[in-house]
């Protein structure tokens, strides 16, 4: 009996052993601190603004006819790339040949009535001379002959009008460049002057921006930029402003300037939203210098220093980095060295970071 009970007593110690050894342990989630921070910008932000604009080839051209008819070839898709002096779009022409047929028999008409003219003068000449014709006939004749001249050279003109109508029924591209919309079809009539399509030409891409009244007088045909699309990430272009509005756009009720962007970037196309930053600063000669809080700078003996987090959201990293400071203005200390715009620095706990911690942003 007292077998049998120890018996059962060490299966179930050996049972809860092995159960204990069949569990595996769940790893520990890391516990992230979170960090107060702010970002290194220069002093003066107040004086940076941003306006909201759209991307757009330096040259949009509506391509259409001058002439009218029916449309029986058209050689346009979105996004083409087109040469100056491609054939685009060809009309049937079957009026514009019609009246340049007639213009022709007009002009050979009016040729063989010069020329009837002229004999006729020259044989009423010949009379005159021998006095077997009046002073009047000759001068008649001479009318006639001018007359039939003038006839002649207007049918000449008209020839060459209509010779121009037909070439009218031929589209070409008038510049390089990229077809940006085809509102045609082959078979559909059309008149002068309505737009088939819109060629994208040039390669510059400018940002049409209006700005108000309080910032346009800081503005100047120039004046340098940075311009940021949403499409295209984080990524800053170098832009310069060639015109700037002297009147208000009653519309908008704001300045209308340009914007030409200086890089070159395939990505950047027209239509797309864009930032336009300014920095509008009192003086030409006044120097940009960094600024922190006071809050954010540690000192170690002779160096101060900052917390620097680097990384992305998920896997930020703290890092210390030995700064040299300048004045302490209203705006916080500015940076002579070891910080650039944008760097994010932890402004709480300094005291108790450590070089290489891992946080997140609070």
């Amino acid at each position: 009996m007292i077998l049998n009970k120890n018996y059962k007593l060490l299966s179930l110690l050996m049972l809860g052993f092995f159960m204990a050894c069949g569990k595996k342990e769940a790893p520990k989630q890391e516990v992230l601190r979170p960090v107060k921070y702010t970002e290194v910008k220069y002093a003066g932000a107040d004086k940076i603004r941003h306006f909201s604009g759209t991307a757009k080839t330096e040259k949009i051209i509506n391509l259409s006819f001058r002439n009218t008819g029916i449309i029986v070839m058209l050689d346009m898709k979105l996004g083409q790339k087109v040469k100056k002096g491609d054939l685009l779009a060809q009309l049937d022409n079957v009026q514009a040949r019609l009246n340049y047929e007639s213009s022709i028999e007009s002009q050979n008409s009016a040729e063989s009535q010069m020329n009837t003219a002229k004999l006729n003068l020259n044989r009423v000449r010949t009379l005159y001379e021998k006095g077997s014709s009046s002073l009047s006939d000759y001068e008649a004749a001479k009318n006639s002959y001018r007359t039939a001249v003038a006839s002649f050279e207007s049918s000449k003109r008209s020839v060459s009008i209509q010779a121009d109508q037909i070439k009218f029924g031929y589209l070409y591209a008038p510049e390089d460049g990229a077809i940006a919309s085809v509102v045609a079809e082959v078979d559909e009539n059309v008149s002068p002057g309505q737009t088939i399509g819109v060629l994208n030409a040039g390669s510059a891409i400018e940002i049409e921006i209006g700005l108000p009244e309080s910032v346009i007088n800081n503005v100047y045909k120039g004046m340098k930029v940075k311009v940021s699309f949403t499409a295209i990430g984080n990524k800053q272009y170098n832009g310069e402003v060639t015109e700037v509005a002297p009147a208000l756009d009653s519309n908008t009720s704001t300045y209308p300037i340009r914007v030409t962007i200086l890089d070159d970037d395939e990505r950047i196309k027209s239509g797309m939203a864009a930032s336009v930053t300014f920095e509008f600063v009192t003086s030409q000669s006044e120097e940009r210098k960094l600024v922190i809080p006071p809050v954010s700078v540690g000192e170690d003996g002779d160096n101060r220093f900052v917390f620097v987090i680097d990384g992305a959201e998920g896997n930020y990293v703290i890092k210390r980095q030995t700064i040299e400071i300048g004045e302490l203005t209203a705006e916080g200390f500015e940076i002579d060295s070891g910080l650039e715009e944008g760097q994010k620095i932890a402004t709480a706990g300094l005291q108790t970071l450590l070089d290489g911690q891992k946080v997140k942003l609070n």
